[in-house]
């Protein structure tokens, strides 16, 4: 399987079940996640879903940098600007968000070991697992305002679950989580050394499971390395700074909201970092995830995505996302041309389209 964007094996358990294991493996791109890697995941899953004898699912990622920094959202831009290749971006996707849902209702133990960068992309396959697992090394964003899209991959669904605000605020400044930030909103589960993962993955393939409940042993395991790895947890600045980040977005306009986080901006502290890439967003992506949020706040999981393919297919279409990946990635100018200087100059119906099937 060596050069393979994914790696497929299974561990043997002390009462011969199986647990599948699913790797990333393209740690030079930082396991970014391509169409490719999802044509042999979501298959596998599939069949693993089937397989009486697998007990649980291990989802892990080649290298100590990354789980999964995002979308390879360089062949994404190809889609955009190449002569006959507008329909790959579409399918992507599609066939993302078919994954992403079915990791969210798998019918038995999903772990994912969230070391390292997960952002956009990742964070779609994390937030379904059923035991994410972050670690020291853990750095969790939904960053997508700054090239021109809006937090997708079911973010309209765990966005909207997190404590308070911070939700609106992850979705709108990108801001970077730790493992313990990451716990506190909800979008991971434990908290355990990296350096013991060797050690949980044997104390997984020790156990009996069958005739036990899946979750129950997977979160028994995880509950005893957690307790080893108390003294190495960091403090969160989410929740440290959790009435700042509700007083900021507390206002009846997205105007309003910005300009309180920009006033934030200034300092040197984790708020001050976290809101200045606000300077550079794309004013439309503002806006596109102020509004979804909004609009599907007590819309299922399967309807978030259904909405957010109508979203991410109009994104493909109308400038602002290809723009975003070229200053940031193709010419790496770092100088996008928005299609609006700012929130204030922006036209209503502009917005609207992308909402539009």
């Amino acid at each position: 399987m060596t050069g393979q964007p994914m790696v497929f094996e299974e561990w043997s358990t002390a009462d011969g079940s199986h647990i599948a294991v699913a790797r990333l493996s393209m740690p030079k791109t930082l396991n970014s996640l391509s169409l490719e890697m999802i044509r042999l995941l979501t298959p596998q899953l599939k069949r693993w879903a089937e397989d009486s004898s697998i007990c649980a699912v291990w989802l892990e990622a080649e290298g100590d940098k990354a789980f999964c920094a995002g979308g390879d959202i360089v062949a994404l831009y190809r889609s955009m600007t190449e002569p006959g290749a507008a329909s790959e971006g579409a399918t992507f996707f599609e066939e993302e968000y078919e994954m992403d849902y079915l990791i969210h209702t798998f019918p038995k133990p999903v772990v994912c070991w969230g070391h390292g960068i997960v952002m956009g992309g990742g964070m779609g396959i994390m937030a379904g697992a059923s035991h994410r697992v972050v670690t020291e090394g853990s750095k969790l964003a939904m960053p997508e305002s700054s090239i021109g899209l809006y937090p997708d991959v079911a973010a309209g669904w765990f966005l909207n679950r997190t404590p308070g605000r911070t939700g609106l605020f992850l979705g709108l400044t990108g801001a970077r989580m730790n493992g313990a930030d990451a716990l506190f909103v909800g979008l991971a589960d434990r908290f355990v050394r990296h350096d013991l993962k060797a050690d949980v993955v044997d104390a997984l393939k020790q156990r009996n499971w069958q005739g036990q409940e899946g979750h129950a042993v997977v979160s028994g395991v995880l509950r005893q390395f957690e307790q080893q790895s108390a003294d190495a947890r960091p403090e969160s600045p989410v929740r440290n700074h959790f009435d700042d980040i509700n007083r900021v977005t507390d206002a009846d306009t997205l105007d309003e909201i910005v300009a309180q986080l920009k006033e934030l901006s200034g300092g040197d502290d984790w708020l001050a970092k976290a809101t200045r890439s606000l300077a550079a967003a794309s004013p439309t992506s503002l806006a596109l995830c102020w509004r979804h949020l909004n609009n599907v706040r007590h819309d299922g999981l399967k309807d978030v995505l259904d909405k957010e393919l109508t979203l991410s297919r109009n994104c493909l279409t109308k400038g602002e996302f290809a723009e975003g990946i070229r200053a940031l990635l193709i010419d790496k100018d770092q100088q996008p041309r928005w299609r609006y200087a700012s929130l204030a100059d922006m036209e209503s119906a502009w917005v609207d389209d992308f909402f539009t099937s």
